[in-house]
C-alpha cells in the first residue's frame, strides 16, 4: 500500500478563529484549484485526528492533518534510468541532469526523458505523485533541475519562481571576451516570428530579460563565465550573448562554433531555494560535466 501525502499544522493564537478554507488559502498557499482537486479526488481534512469540513473553525493549539489524494500520473511512462540525485527530502528531489535529456516527453521522444526516469524512480519507492518540475532546462543543457514531490509544494515552488526567489548559477563558455568582464545585459526577448523554437532580442514586441554576469578565466578565443538570470525567458543566455556577439562554444542554433563541444556550453552549477516549511534556505552545488572540463582544457592548452 502506498503511503499518502499528508502535512499537519499546529494552530497557533494568530490562526485561531479561522476556518480550515481561510487557513489553507490566506495562510498557507493553497489555491482555489488545489482544494477543489482535494474535495474531488478524495483528500481529507482532520482536526485533532477527526474528519472535519473544510468550512469548520479552528482553535488554539488544533491540529490539523491534510490528506493529499493519490495524484493520476497521466501519460508519464515510468522508464527504469540511473538518476543523479543531488538531494531529496519529502518535498523536494533535485537531480543532476545530462546533457543530450530532455526535461519531459515530446513528440519525438516519449520514454526517455527525465520526466520518465522520476515516474519510475517514484514507482520503485511508493511515491504517491506525478513528476513536477519545477526549474527546466533545455535538453543540451547539463545540471541541477529541481523538482516538487507533490502538487502542493509544486505550487509553492512556483509563485516563488515567479518571485525570482528560486536563485540558480549557470557557468558557460562563450565565444570571445565580454568588455566589461563582469555586469549586467537587459535586453527583452521574443519568439522569433520565422521559427517556433528560436528566440531573439526584440526591442519592441520584447518580455523583460535581465542576465547578470562574471568572468571566471580567458580562454583561448572563448571565456568561462558565470551568469545568474533574473529573469526566466526560454533560451535567455543563448540569446543574450549570441545578441551581443559572442555565441555559447557549441550552440549552433544561435551562432556558436561546434569544433570543440557538439553542445550549447552552459551548465546549471548552483541552485538556492527557502524551504516552505522548514524556513531554512538549501543550496546547492554540481561540478562541470566532463564535455565542458575537456571543452575548458583543451582552450586552456591552446592559449598557453
Amino acid at each position: 500500500m502506498t503511503a499518502s501525502i499528508q502535512k499537519i499544522w499546529v494552530i497557533d493564537q494568530t490562526d485561531a478563529k479561522l476556518t480550515i478554507k481561510d487557513f489553507l488559502q490566506k495562510k498557507q498557499g493553497f489555491s482555489r484549484r488545489l482544494l477543489t482537486a482535494m474535495k474531488q479526488d478524495g483528500g481529507k481534512f482532520l482536526i485533532n485526528a477527526e474528519d472535519s469540513y473544510i468550512t469548520e473553525t479552528l482553535q488554539v493549539n488544533d491540529q490539523l492533518t491534510v490528506i493529499f489524494p493519490e495524484e493520476a500520473s497521466g501519460s508519464i511512462e515510468a522508464t527504469e534510468m540511473d538518476l543523479a540525485i543531488m538531494y531529496e527530502d519529502e518535498d523536494h528531489l533535485v537531480l543532476n541532469k545530462p546533457a543530450g535529456q530532455a526535461c519531459l516527453p515530446s513528440m519525438n521522444d516519449r520514454q526517455y526523458s527525465l520526466a520518465n526516469g522520476i515516474q519510475a524512480y517514484y514507482q520503485s519507492t511508493g511515491h504517491p505523485a506525478t513528476v513536477h518540475i519545477v526549474t527546466r532546462l533545455d535538453k543540451d543543457t547539463s545540471g541541477l533541475v529541481l523538482i516538487a514531490k507533490n502538487r502542493y509544494v509544486h505550487a509553492l515552488l512556483s509563485e516563488a519562481q515567479k518571485k525570482n526567489q528560486i536563485h540558480r548559477i549557470y557557468e558557460t563558455i562563450i565565444t570571445g571576451e565580454m568588455n566589461p568582464a563582469a555586469g549586467i545585459i537587459n535586453a527583452p526577448i521574443a519568439r522569433k516570428k520565422t521559427s517556433i523554437i528560436e528566440r531573439e532580442v526584440n526591442w519592441r514586441d520584447g518580455k523583460e530579460a535581465v542576465t547578470d554576469y562574471q568572468t571566471l578565466s580567458i580562454l583561448s578565443g572563448a571565456s568561462l563565465l558565470r551568469v545568474q538570470l533574473k529573469t526566466g525567458r526560454t533560451h535567455q543566455i543563448r540569446v543574450h550573448f549570441s545578441y551581443f556577439g559572442h555565441p555559447l562554444l557549441g550552440d549552433d542554433l544561435y551562432g556558436g562554433k561546434t569544433e570543440v563541444i557538439s553542445r550549447q556550453a552552459l551548465h546549471c552549477a548552483e541552485i538556492e531555494w527557502l524551504h516552505p516549511f522548514l524556513n531554512k534556505r538549501i543550496k546547492l552545488n554540481c561540478e562541470l560535466p566532463l564535455d565542458m572540463t575537456a571543452c575548458k582544457e583543451h582552450l586552456s592548452v591552446n592559449q598557453q
